[in-house]
């Protein structure tokens, strides 16, 4: 599934992180509650629970972990998540690939970062371990444009004119 223009914020995409334990790239998908690819989520992540039921006598766990969010819920002050859903995306095994629009690699890590809007491919599934539900993959990511930066770092592009090197000279 490839959700289009949705931002990502916490992303460790460049460089896996630990997390419970294992080392693993990740980032976690805004997406507005307003948006139609909102439903298509929704409707997938239906269609994985009918299925997991099928398969387990009809049932489904009370606690059946569902990886889309409400962000007002979860997130109440953080205004970046207001009237969004969220989704946490994750792999183990490998890096996702990161293209711009053009589909050439991005390797300067400044390009994506939390706040930038994406293109991203994603795989929703269901497991079955010591906790059950639908878990989101992270496949890949086309940047699509850049965003207000979260967690309040800046570039130094933001930060910074360009100086003459005679103004510098007092």
């Amino acid at each position: 599934m490839v959700l289009k223009n949705v931002r990502i914020s916490y992303a460790h995409v460049w460089e896996p992180r630990e997390s419970f334990g294992t080392m693993q790239y990740s980032c976690s998908i805004l997406i507005p509650k307003d948006d139609p690819q909102a439903q298509i989520v929704m409707a997938e992540i239906d269609r994985l629970k009918k299925e997991y039921a099928t398969s387990h006598n009809g049932k489904i766990p009370a606690n059946f972990k569902n990886p889309l969010r409400d962000g007002d819920e979860e997130r109440p002050d953080d205004p970046n998540y207001a009237d969004c859903f969220f989704m946490n995306a994750n792999s183990k095994k490998r890096a996702p690939e990161i293209v711009d629009l053009y589909k050439r690699p991005i390797t300067d890590q400044s390009q994506v970062y939390s706040g930038c809007y994406v293109n991203i491919s994603v795989s929703l599934y269901t497991f079955d371990q010591k906790s059950k539900g639908v878990a989101c993959g992270l496949n890949n990511i086309q940047k699509v444009k850049d965003g207000p930066r979260l967690g309040g770092a800046t570039s130094a592009n933001e930060d910074f004119q360009v100086e003459e090197p005679d103004s510098l000279i007092d």
